[in-house]
């Protein structure tokens, strides 16, 4: 891969993800940006996620032969152009309208996996058209399994090569901004949510170009003219929210193609998905989102892959905000990583551009840490970490 290649949708206007979180806080709604920006009670292990992957540190070899690095990455039969996708994020048309799409057609630019969420703002068919059939789907579990199958049916016939089955949302996380916001459930519109769109009317055009922000995946399950108290409802009566192996095992049964479990964090919960025949997990704690007083993703992750790593694909996501981290995370054992508020800052930030540029300036630092250091592969990065 070239440099040119790296570069081609690059804005250096914006050379790190802090700058595009910088200014998407001045585009969106202080509503909107809350909801992205943060995480569950006084917000300590989405700080910690971060600052974790930062204590990993590697080691270069300088005087070594050196024939170029490349951020290609096999996974599931799939090369991809570089070693981290899109998580699934809920609302992102709250955040930026359009924004599934935006996120959806620029991994297909650039070869690299994007996860629709269930409470996602597109639905499973218009993202299968615009990623040409390659954006895996992340299912939330519903109550009644005609749901559930019908829900599978839609996404092999979006032909997503990946299931991911979400673990970690047993509850709703208790987020303060959140509850301030309006944005808990069930959700609801105040005259501060309202003053804050007026000042903010770019967000608002394209909201009004795009339409408000709605379930779109969930839309052929819900009753038409929900209100806002209804929705909240609504969703507490369609999901059941806490996954068990009783749940997963006919799910793994009906899904012919890849299943990956989000959300791990402990060599008991490996050893389950394991069991089931499961392909993959994603070792994350929603983002900081849901359990505070729990451990970061880096250092689990690091304990999972030794142990299980030759048995299943170990992923992660929580906490990756540059291409350092994706080089941290890499080193430390994952196979494969996902980042879900870089992107969409970046979409936040610069709209249509944003999607492309966030990948291109991933790819652009992991590339100079790999030439940094010495790293031909992907698959070298465990040899460049430093053990303390």
């Amino acid at each position: 891969m070239s440099r040119n290649s790296i570069a081609k949708h690059f804005n250096s206007n914006y050379p790190a993800i802090e700058d595009l979180r910088i200014k998407a806080k001045k585009r969106i709604p202080r509503f909107a940006f809350e909801y992205l920006d943060g995480g569950c009670n006084e917000e300590v292990n989405l700080k910690r996620n971060t600052s974790e992957i930062r204590d990993v540190q590697l080691r270069p070899n300088y005087l070594d032969s050196f024939n170029g690095a490349s951020l290609k990455t096999e996974l599931f039969g799939h090369i991809y152009d570089a070693p981290f996708g899109i998580a699934p994020v809920g609302l992102q048309g709250l955040m930026w309208p359009n924004a599934a799409e935006i996120l959806a057609k620029a991994a297909v630019e650039h070869n690299i996996p994007y996860v629709l969420s269930t409470v996602s703002t597109s639905s499973i068919e218009r993202i299968s058209e615009v990623s040409e059939g390659r954006a895996w789907f992340q299912l939330y579990h519903p109550v009644e399994n005609n749901i559930r199958n019908d829900m599978l049916k839609r996404a092999e016939a979006a032909q997503c090569p990946v299931l991911v089955l979400l673990c970690d949302a047993p509850s709703f996380g208790f987020r303060a901004k959140e509850i301030r916001n309006g944005l808990s459930m069930p959700p609801k519109m105040s005259l501060n949510n309202i003053l804050q769109i007026f000042e903010k009317p770019n967000w608002a055009l394209q909201t009004l170009i795009h339409g408000q922000p709605s379930f779109e995946v969930l839309k052929p399950y819900m009753p038409k003219g929900l209100d806002l108290k209804q929705l909240g409802k609504f969703m507490d009566q369609t999901f059941s929210k806490r996954m068990s192996m009783d749940k997963i095992a006919p799910i793994r049964d009906l899904w012919k193609g890849k299943i990956v479990l989000k959300g791990v964090s402990s060599i008991a919960d490996t050893e389950k998905a394991i069991q089931l025949g499961l392909d993959g997990i994603i070792v994350s704690n929603h983002g900081g989102r849901q359990l505070d007083a729990g451990e970061s993703t880096i250092k689990p992750m690091s304990r999972i892959n030794e142990k299980y790593g030759s048995q299943i694909k170990v992923m992660m996501d929580s906490g990756l905000r540059s291409g350092p981290d994706i080089a941290r995370t890499m080193a430390s054992g994952a196979e494969f990583t996902f980042l879900g508020r870089s992107f969409m800052y970046g979409v936040a930030a610069l709209g249509k551009q944003g999607g492309e540029h966030t990948i291109s300036l991933l790819k652009t630092q992991l590339q100079q840490v790999m030439e940094q250091i010495g790293c031909e592969k992907i698959t070298d990065f465990p040899t460049h970490l430093l053990k303390k």
